[in-house]
């Protein structure tokens, strides 16, 4: 019997490399043999994770289309067609070495062009598409009508395909429930008589949340509260000089699970693995989307959360220190309010999706 050979494609941002990564090793739980063969972007997260992790992987030179206008962003667009036939060149090697026989998409620009390439090479190889978003990805869009099947974390994509879709809720860390609330407090060196308020913007960060929390941060009493605050790698220097005794500073989280385990509140945006991993975790939350992300997603991600009093939303239009603090005070201080989020919050969770979407596969006999 040959081997079982599968690309698994996605990158770009935490929040389609986890998914990636989840599937991935839900697969090599279950078929040991399996050879996976992971591709993302020298510009993505992965660049630093798959090493760590010891997956085989491809890094292609590729990465997105940048809409903010600067000379400098102009000049990384005009350079993107080079890069573009440079990852196809490199795809088209893999391929022909590796033979896949399954290709698996998680999004972002580094899935692009396998996808492309697997449905021009060969017609014949199944490809499976993960979308995260309440607003579908423009690599989903593009591929939608090619996919064998696609795995979807909202009810959102059945006009845009003409094959199956199904409803499967995001694959997360297997690991991200095995915090345990006493090691956190130790690990991160901090009480465990004050409330823990845990800050973050995703995997690198948020510009606009941590200049958010440094306007308040002297108007906090921290007399029984304690922060945990990634900065992302870019602004640690900027804000590390703030690190005390109630406010712990890191340039990034790699044990999230910990994190999660000490926290009373969270305030993050609202990409959709965040929210699948605040939900699986059952915290309370204060949303702050990003207003330029596309289709305006994560606002409609955090929608949800909202509406069923898990989450408070405060959009960037209309944020300021008072409103932040108020919230935050609000919040922190209420015992009732917190619990109440938390159960809103777990009942939204789905830590299963990992599994369900790799049934699905066997289901399907994507493994034969």
């Amino acid at each position: 019997m040959d081997k079982i050979r599968i690309i698994i494609a996605g990158g770009g941002t935490g929040g389609h490399l986890f998914p990636a990564i989840a599937i991935g090793e839900e697969i090599k739980e279950r078929i040991p043999d399996a050879e996976i063969h992971f591709i993302g972007s020298t510009f993505g997260l992965e660049s630093k994770v798959f090493p760590v992790k010891d997956l085989i992987h491809t890094l292609l030179p590729i990465r997105g289309l940048q809409r903010s206008i600067n000379i400098r962003n102009i000049l990384k667009n005009l350079s993107l067609p080079f890069r573009i036939i440079r990852s196809f060149i490199k795809v088209r090697s893999i391929y022909k070495d590796f033979n896949p026989g399954l290709v698996i998409g998680t999004g972002g620009y580094a899935s692009a062009v396998p996808l492309f390439v697997a449905v021009t090479k060969n017609p014949k190889i199944p490809i499976i598409l993960q979308e995260q978003n309440s607003s579908p990805g423009l690599t989903t869009r593009w591929f939608a009508k090619k996919a064998s099947l696609i795995c979807s974390a909202f009810n959102v994509l059945k006009d845009v395909s003409e094959n199956e879709v199904i409803l499967t809720g995001n694959p997360i860390r297997s690991t991200i429930l095995n915090g345990k609330k006493k090691l956190a407090i130790k690990d991160f060196n901090l009480s465990e008589n004050k409330k823990t308020i845990f800050i973050f913007g995703g995997s690198q960060g948020s510009r606009f949340l941590n200049n958010s929390l440094l306007k308040i941060l002297r108007k906090i009493n921290f007399k029984n509260i304690q922060i945990i605050w990634q900065t992302g790698d870019k602004d640690f220097r900027k804000y590390k000089s703030f690190i005390d005794n109630n406010l712990k500073i890191v340039p990034f989280i790699n044990d999230m699970a910990s994190a999660y385990a000490i926290s009373d509140l969270v305030i993050c945006r609202s990409g959709a693995l965040t929210l699948s991993e605040l939900t699986a975790c059952g915290k309370p939350s204060i949303l702050i989307p990003f207003a330029a992300a596309a289709g305006n997603h994560q606002l409609k991600n955090a929608t949800t959360l909202k509406k069923n009093k898990a989450a408070v939303i405060i959009e960037e239009k209309d944020l300021s220190t008072q409103i932040l603090l108020s919230n935050i005070n609000n919040l922190i201080n209420n015992d009732v309010a917190l619990k109440k989020m938390s159960e809103a919050s777990k009942k939204l969770g789905n830590p299963n999706a990992t599994k369900v979407i790799v049934d699905s596969l066997v289901e399907r006999n994507y493994f034969v």
